[in-house]
C-alpha cells in the first residue's frame, strides 16, 4: 500500500519487476559523529542538476524506484512496503525559538522531497575551493532506492519551552514504565525523530546525515539505531526472520481496511494530525549466545511456531490461524499461554492490532565480547494504549523475556504528509 487514498494509493506502489540490485556491502553501523554544515534548498539544489544527471546515467533502472512525496495525505514509511534498510535517529531541541523549529521542519521537508527522487539536495562539488559542499555526495549514482523519510514529533516538543503546549496531539505523552523494561537513559525519549528507509543502506544513511547537518544549532542527536534487515513484511513480501531465526510479523496488518481502523488518525482536535498516526519505537537487545544454546523444541514453544515453516504449533503452514484452545493428548494446550504469539494475538487482546515495521540491528560486540544485536521494533497505531496493553502482557509473562530486554523506547506523533508548497506539521504554527 502506498501513501495515498483509494485507487490512487496503488499508483505509489513499487514499480520495479525484480528486486533491486544487490545492496552495498558496507553498511554504516551507527550515524553518530555527523558532519556539520549548512544547507540551502532551491538555488543550491539547482546547481546540483548536472551531478544528478551524471549520477543517473550510471544508475540501474531497478534502483530508480521512488515514491511521490507531496500531496499523499500520509507520510511515507508507514504503510509503504518495508525496504531492506533503515536508519532511525532521535533529536533533542536546543533552547531555540518556535520559529527556528518551524524553519527546520520546512527545510527538512524540502530536502526530503529532493532525496526521495534520488536527487542531491545541493551542489556536492562547488567550484569555489573555499566553499563547503551542500550535499555530502555519498548517494550520488545510487538512485532513489525506494527512500522514504518519516518525521516524528516527541512529547518534549510540546512542553513549556516552545509555546506549543496547546498544539499537543491528543494521545501524545511519554510511555509509562512497562513490565520487564530495562531502559537506558541514553536510548529513551526525544523531541524529534527521523526514520529513513531504503533498499540501499548508503541512501538511508545519506538522508539522515544530511538532515542532521541541517539541524545544527536547532537540534542535537540523542540516540540512533541502524537496521540492516527488515523484520516485518508488507503486501506481497516474504515474511523475514529476526536474529533469533524465526519468521517475524506473519500476522502483521497490511490490508487497507485494517490500516484505516487501527493506524490512521481521523477527526482530530489538532486537524493537522488527520492522516497521521503514532509511532512506538523500542530498541530490544537479544541475548543471542544464550538463545543459541536452547534446544529447538523449547525455542518453538517460546514462540508458539515452528522454526522452519513458521507455522503455528497447531497448524502446518505459516498462515494457518493459530488455535489457542487446542490441547494435546495429555490435556495441555499445544500453544502455551505464555508463548509469544498467544500473548500478542489480536484474538487474545480484544481484537487490538498494530502495524509493525521493524528491523534487525547489530552493533558489533558488547563490553564483555558478546554479540550486541537485536530488534529495532517500530509500530504504528492510532492509539498508543493499544501498544501499552499488548506490551504489558508480553512484559509480564512472555517466555521470550528470558532472551530479550527492552533498552530503548520512544513515542512520537507522525503528522500527515505535506501538501505542495507547505511542510510536515505546518499546522503547528497556524
Amino acid at each position: 500500500m502506498a501513501e495515498n487514498t483509494g485507487s490512487e494509493r496503488k499508483k505509489g506502489e513499487r514499480k520495479q519487476a525484480d528486486e533491486a540490485a544487490l545492496s552495498r556491502r558496507n553498511f554504516f553501523l551507527g550515524a553518530g559523529g555527523l558532519a556539520a554544515g549548512g544547507l540551502v534548498i532551491g538555488a543550491a539544489a539547482g546547481a546540483a542538476g548536472a551531478f544528478a544527471a551524471a549520477a543517473g546515467s550510471e544508475t540501474a533502472a531497478t534502483d530508480n524506484l521512488s515514491y511521490p512525496y507531496y500531496d499523499q495525505h500520509y507520510q511515507g514509511g508507514v504503510a509503504t512496503a518495508p525496504q531492506k534498510y533503515a536508519v532511525f535517529m532521535v533529536y533533542d531541541l536546543e533552547p531555540v525559538a518556535k520559529s527556528d523549529i518551524q524553519v527546520l521542519l520546512a527545510r527538512w521537508t524540502a530536502a526530503i522531497a529532493q532525496m526521495v527522487k534520488g536527487e542531491p539536495i545541493g551542489n556536492p562539488d562547488p567550484t569555489n575551493a573555499g566553499a563547503v559542499a551542500v550535499d555530502s555526495g555519498e548517494a550520488l549514482s545510487l538512485g532513489a532506492q525506494g527512500l522514504t523519510v518519516t518525521i516524528g514529533l516527541g512529547p518534549g516538543l510540546f512542553d513549556s519551552r516552545f509555546g506549543l503546549a496547546s498544539k499537543r496531539p491528543d494521545l501524545l505523552k511519554t510511555l509509562p514504565d512497562l513490565p520487564s523494561d530495562q531502559l537506558l537513559s541514553g536510548y529513551t525519549g526525544g523531541d524529534l525523530c527521523l526514520q529513513a528507509c531504503a533498499d540501499d543502506p548508503q541512501v538511508a544513511y545519506h538522508a539522515i546525515r544530511n538532515l542532521t547537518r541541517m539541524a545544527r544549532g536547532t537540534a542535537t542527536t540523542k540516540w540512533t539505531v541502524t537496521g540492516f534487515g527488515r523484520a516485518s513484511a508488507g503486501p506481497n513480501q516474504q515474511t523475514p526472520r529476526n536474529l533469533l531465526g524465526f519468521k517475524d510479523g506473519t500476522r502483521n496488518i497490511t490490508a487497507d481496511a485494517d490500516l484505516d481502523k487501527w493506524v490512521w488518525l481521523k477527526n482530530q482536535k489538532q486537524d493537522w494530525m488527520d492522516g497521521g498516526t503514532y509511532m512506538v519505537v523500542r530498541k530490544i537487545h537479544q541475548n543471542i549466545e544464550i538463545w543459541d544454546t536452547d534446544v529447538i523444541s523449547d525455542q518453538q514453544t517460546v514462540f508458539g511456531r515452528t522454526k522452519g515453516e513458521g507455522a503455528p504449533l497447531t497448524g502446518k503452514q505459516e498462515f494457518d490461524t493459530p488455535d489457542f484452545t487446542k490441547k494435546n493428548s495429555s490435556g495441555e494446550l499445544v500453544i502455551s499461554p505464555t508463548a509469544h504469539i498467544a500473548l500478542a494475538a489480536h484474538e487474545n487482546n480484544d481484537g487490538i492490532k498494530i502495524h509493525r515495521r521493524s528491523y534487525n540491528y547489530t552493533e558489533g560486540i558488547d563490553d564483555v565480547g558478546q554479540i550486541d544485536a537485536g530488534l529495532l521494533f517500530v509500530a504504528f497505531m492510532n492509539d498508543p494504549e493499544h501498544f501499552i496493553r499488548i506490551q504489558t502482557k508480553l512484559g509480564s509473562v512472555d517466555r521470550l523475556n528470558d532472551y530479550i530486554k527492552h533498552i530503548g523506547s520512544g513515542l512520537f506523533a507522525v503528522p500527515a504528509g505535506p501538501k505542495t508548497g507547505s511542510f510536515v506539521a505546518a499546522g503547528l504554527f497556524d
